[in-house]
């Protein structure tokens, strides 16, 4: 018995759509990959990201082939870094015959750590995202940094006799640079504007110190989005920049909250 020929399979996300209504974007999404990044000492660290990726969809296209995302993103591997993922931009644009194709790969990334006073090493994880588009005009690439930070407030610290009221915050910080910039080093420009930095690791008279300093340095939620912007405008090499800052409110039922933007594209003259 002669085989029976293979009939090809129906391609129906090709088909016309006769609402020809254009996508901005559609693609995948909360996709886990595991990733190799590049640290400052010139080391790898494996992690894992949660991964987007999506492209526009023409107004005369049914759908887009979920699975070609995928085997773009294998297709590179697991080493990212900003050529890398151009790279992978460019790849989808052409494997999906699109315009405008976007990237998300958010991922924790850990600093070994000295307790202040005993030295006592602990591992701090943060969150980092990198985010790019490339489109006609053009590619863009947005690096994000989510640092934990202790903040004291002023008020409560000048109105009160004894000690003052503090919680943990968090600050979103953003950044669109000229050359590329090292993820240590946005995370460190933001700890140094927060009343204290945190650690994973505190002995006693590490707790003593981080408690001391914190009380000498207080901060409201917009001090401490100020201190960052005031910290950017000295990085010649920063061209944009976003900062949020949210406080965890300890004696409120709700939390402090302050964002601004920034940007910088005629640098002006670092004294």
């Amino acid at each position: 018995m002669e085989p029976q020929p293979i009939q090809p399979l129906k391609d129906t996300q090709n088909e016309p759509d006769y609402r020809r209504i254009a996508i901005d974007r559609v693609g995948v999404k909360n996709l886990r990959f595991p990733i190799q990044i590049r640290d400052k000492a010139h080391s790898l660290q494996s992690t894992v990201a949660n991964v987007a990726l999506t492209v526009d969809l023409p107004h005369h296209y049914k759908g887009t082939h979920m699975s070609r995302f995928i085997e773009v993103l294998n297709e590179h591997g697991p080493m990212l870094h900003v050529d890398n993922i151009h790279e992978i931009l460019v790849n989808l644009k052409k494997k999906l015959h699109s315009e405008k194709a976007h990237v998300d790969f958010e991922f924790p990334f850990f600093l070994e750590k000295k307790a202040p006073a005993t030295k006592a090493v602990g591992l701090m994880d943060y969150t980092v995202r990198f985010s790019a588009t490339i489109d006609a005009k053009g590619s863009d690439f947005i690096l994000t940094v989510i640092v934990p930070v202790t903040t004291l407030c002023p008020c409560s610290k000048a109105i009160s006799r004894y000690g003052a009221h503090n919680q943990r915050g968090q600050v979103t910080y953003s950044v669109r640079f000229h050359k590329p910039i090292w993820i240590e080093d946005l995370i460190q420009l933001v700890e140094k504007c927060a009343s204290s930095e945190l650690y994973s690791l505190l002995k006693r008279p590490d707790e003593k110190e981080v408690t001391e300093r914190a009380y000498q340095n207080p901060v409201f939620v917009e001090d401490l989005v100020r201190n960052v912007a005031a910290r950017s405008d000295q990085e010649p090499n920063i061209r944009w920049y976003s900062v949020e800052a949210e406080n965890f409110e300890s004696i409120h039922n709700h939390n402090a909250y302050a964002m601004l933007e920034k940007h910088r594209d005629s640098q002006p003259t670092v004294s």
